[in-house]
């Protein structure tokens, strides 16, 4: 995904701000969601919802407004219940890397009640266990 860094996302130094890094996240993985044929609005419809239980995030360059950032999430962790996603977050214009970050979620009913996905939505499980098994040289993570 590609995102051009607006005016309102710096601070007084000119730079984005550290807290919309997240956001930029969220709608990598909303994205990714689109991507896959699993629209946010359709897990929604289904009674899913994907909260976020942890960000990690180590800011490695600064960019700018009119910057151009690309992201890329990758399901490095998930198992029916939990899900982990890194993100490759680069500057377009020189390819350094902007930030390294993860964040891990859990599915939810909208009650905020675990669901186990491989047994209460297979179809969609077996979707994010396609998009694990297509990185190369994954790290699988137990939970």
């Amino acid at each position: 995904m590609e995102r051009k860094i607006n005016y309102y996302e710096t601070d007084k130094m000119g730079v984005v701000h550290h807290s919309n890094y997240i956001r930029f996240l969220e709608e990598a993985r909303c994205d990714l969601l689109e991507e896959v044929g699993m629209p946010y609005e359709v897990l929604e419809q289904n009674g899913i919802i994907i909260p976020v239980l942890e960000v990690k995030c180590e800011y490695k360059k600064h960019v700018t407004f009119g910057d151009t950032i690309i992201i890329t999430p990758h399901v490095i962790g998930y198992n029916g219940v939990r899900l982990s996603v890194r993100y490759d977050v680069i500057d377009k214009k020189t390819g350094k890397t902007v930030i390294n970050a993860e964040t891990k979620h859990c599915f939810t009913s909208m009650e905020l009640r675990p669901i186990n996905m491989k047994k209460k939505f297979p179809d969609f499980s077996k979707k994010w266990e396609e998009l694990l098994e297509n990185i190369e040289g994954r790290t699988h993570l137990d939970f």
